[in-house]
């Protein structure tokens, strides 16, 4: 007997892809990502991913939001989460559920990226540990931004102030450690371990600290807990 969660992800795959926003939002993200990657493939005549990945954090601080901005609000808005609510699941199956399908949806919006890969040895010698931590610190990211994506969509009946609340969430995470120059040296290893980018940073290198590993885990398990227990007390 198949779980309700993995019932209610392919619920939510269905109706992911069967709609015009994901294909349109991961159209933008191609389209963005690849003038990225031959700006300094032409312009620069570097066969490399490094721009690539140096501005994937802030990229997917943008577009995850955008994928996930409907996964509650649009159920809030028009009623439809008060009926699921009313089956035999609980209220962590259906996070669950559309988590995993928001996740799913992130990874394939990246997959594509990979053809940058194939052009880069192609045309040079690509360092192959880098670009193995950047897909794999990409993974965490977007475990991350996802779980942030679906807790502000739960807050929310509105689409736009679901994106915006994620959008502005996940830019602070990735930007914080761009101000400390100014801020004392206790604050700024505080803000360091808070920052996405720097633990994403890390990860990219090739280099696998098990501190990254566990802030990534902890982000996601974070909003994952609070979007339930926001939808617990919806229940109420």
């Amino acid at each position: 007997m198949k779980s309700p969660a993995f019932i209610i992800m392919k619920r939510e795959l269905k109706s992911y892809f069967s709609g015009p926003i994901a294909y349109i939002v991961s159209a933008l993200f191609l389209i963005t990502t690849g003038i990225l990657f031959f700006t300094t493939f032409f312009l620069q005549n570097r066969a490399e991913l490094r721009q690539f990945f140096s501005l994937l954090p802030l990229l997917l601080s943008f577009f995850v939001p955008a994928l996930t901005m409907r996964i509650f609000a649009e159920e809030e808005r028009i009623g439809s989460i008060e009926t699921l609510m009313t089956l035999p699941v609980t209220e962590a199956d259906v996070v669950t559920g559309k988590y995993l399908a928001s996740l799913i949806g992130t990874l394939v919006m990246l997959a594509p990226t990979l053809f940058y890969v194939v052009t880069a040895e192609i045309f040079g010698s690509p360092e192959y540990g880098p670009i193995a931590g950047g897909y794999l610190g990409a993974i965490f990211l977007s475990a991350s931004f996802t779980a942030i994506g679906i807790f502000a969509s739960s807050v929310t009946k509105n689409q736009i102030i679901a994106f915006f609340t994620g959008f502005i969430i996940c830019i602070v995470l990735t930007m914080i450690d761009t101000f400390l120059v100014f801020l004392p040296a206790q604050i700024v290893r505080l803000l360091t371990y808070i920052s996405a980018n720097s633990h994403f940073t890390s990860i990219s290198r090739g280099i696998i600290d098990s501190r990254d590993l566990i802030y990534f885990a902890s982000l996601t398990a974070l909003f994952f807990a609070a979007t339930v227990k926001i939808q617990q007390n919806h229940k109420k």
